[in-house]
């Protein structure tokens, strides 16, 4: 009886050979596909535990799968994707292996070229494959370099041709893309500033040559702000912002009617915002700053001046027995924001400011009081039960003290040392005049008064000592 022969183990090269011999085979009918894919299967499972013991290994052998195949095979390639996301969700050293087996231009082919576009739930996991991807790493120069503005233009299309719908699953793994983009392209800049210049940020540089052509992308990633509570994707959406309402050709990128909205949004969020989400609130900052000086709301009707101005001034005197003060970085963004022009005082109340400062020798910015009505009126009951006083008397006001007189406002003129004259009360005399006889003072019927005694000075009557007669 002969025995059976022991098949031959395969050496690590060989096994790599005989995968790709498997999956270069062609197969024209669906039963040689499944024969094929069969093989596959089992010579992975034969040599587990042999050659593919790393993570490494097991992607690389996922990724030659997926090449092997045509893009038309749409629904292996589904289960290939659906796959690695899961395994990378669950642990990120698979999507670290993608990038470095170059699987980023891969993604990009499918999700732009290879794939029908009307095969939305393949191309929503594609998108969310990518979205992760990039999420947790860092791209490479080389990555960024694939990318190309008509890529940016084609998911800026989808979102137009969806009609912005931002309960669409589909709509908002797009809108999650760019946004990560876009975070990409900040991260090369600060880590290639002194290596050269870096790439060009083409979300920023679509939308800013093309953005009426995409104005639904802005009013989702604005009412995404508005419904989402995961802290990265807010930051996400901060971060655009930022970088839109800093480059001037799109400062009114935004209709007027949603920057109004994005205002309610950031009022709201920085009024409730606990007190340990200092980083958010910081980024809020930074955007709110620009968008009020550089978007339509700068200009007149300036929308809710007032709740702007009560938050900011709450945000810069946060201290209470239930918050701690305000960070240093949070009053100075704060105090950037109070620069705004339309933020300060109107041009009426500067005219009168001026006007009291002129006239009146005062500010009417700074009259308020610290003192309460309580605390004055125990002060004023204190005065006047203070032991040992005597209550005054009304009448005539005290004589001014030696050395003072009374000037003509009554003020106190400056001291004086009192002048040494003695000024001799002024004498009535009425000078002898003879009548005519044809005037009836001659007959004594009628007597003629002389002229009124001069006026006597006040320092001449305050000169007069007491007990000094004068003359009747």
């Amino acid at each position: 009886m002969e025995t059976p022969e022991v098949e031959s183990k395969l050496e690590e090269q060989q096994f790599w050979d005989e995968l790709d011999i498997i999956l270069s085979t062609p197969c024209p009918t669906q039963h040689q596909i499944d024969v094929q894919l069969r093989s596959y299967l089992q010579l992975i499972s034969t040599y587990r535990d042999d050659y593919l013991q790393s993570e490494y290994d097991m992607v690389k052998c996922g990724f030659r799968l997926i090449d092997s195949k045509e893009p038309s095979n749409s629904a292996r390639l589904h289960v290939i994707t659906a796959t690695l996301l899961y395994d990378g969700i669950d642990n990120p050293k698979t999507f670290e292996l993608m990038l470095e087996q170059n699987a980023f231009a891969r993604l990009i082919d499918l999700i732009w070229k290879d794939v029908a576009r009307l095969n939305f739930g393949f191309h929503k996991l594609l998108l969310e494959v990518f979205y992760e991807m990039c999420r947790i790493q860092k791209l490479r120069s080389q990555d960024l370099e694939i990318l190309q503005d008509d890529f940016i233009k084609h998911l800026l299309e989808q979102v137009e041709e969806g009609g912005g719908d931002p309960d669409d699953p589909y709509n908002y793994a797009i809108v999650k893309v760019l946004l990560v983009l876009n975070e990409q392209y900040m991260l090369s800049e600060l880590g290639m500033r002194e290596e050269g210049p870096p790439p060009t940020n083409r979300v920023v540089k679509v939308l800013s040559f093309n953005g009426p052509d995409f104005k639904t992308f802005g009013e989702n990633i604005i009412l995404l702000l508005n419904r989402e509570t995961e802290t990265p994707t807010q930051l996400l959406i901060l971060k655009l912002l930022f970088l839109l309402f800093t480059t001037s050709r799109t400062y009114e990128y935004f209709y007027t009617n949603d920057l109004c909205v994005l205002v309610d949004v950031m009022i709201r969020s920085l009024a409730d915002l606990p007190e340990e989400e200092n980083t958010l609130r910081h980024m809020y900052l930074r955007v709110f700053h620009p968008l009020l000086s550089h978007t339509q709301l700068r200009h007149p009707p300036h929308y809710k001046r007032a709740e702007i101005i009560k938050l900011l001034n709450q945000l810069s005197n946060v201290k209470s027995q239930h918050f701690s003060p305000a960070d240093p970085t949070t009053l100075r963004l704060v105090s950037r924001c109070n620069k705004v022009d339309w933020l300060s005082d109107s041009p009426i109340e500067e005219t009168a400011h001026e006007l009291a400062r002129q006239y009146l020798g005062m500010s009417l910015q700074d009259v308020g009081s610290s003192m309460s009505v309580v605390e004055v009126a125990a002060v004023k009951e204190k005065a006047q039960t203070k032991p040992g006083s005597k209550k005054k008397e009304r009448g005539a006001p005290p004589p001014p003290p030696p050395g003072r007189v009374r000037g003509v406002w009554g003020g106190l003129e400056k001291a004086l040392p009192p002048p040494e004259v003695n000024v001799e009360p002024p004498k009535c005399e009425l000078p002898k005049c003879e009548p005519k006889k044809s005037s009836p003072l001659a007959n004594g019927s009628l007597r003629r008064r002389g002229p009124p005694p001069p006026i006597p000075s006040a320092r001449s009557v305050h000169a007069v000592k007491v007990g000094v007669a004068t003359d009747s």
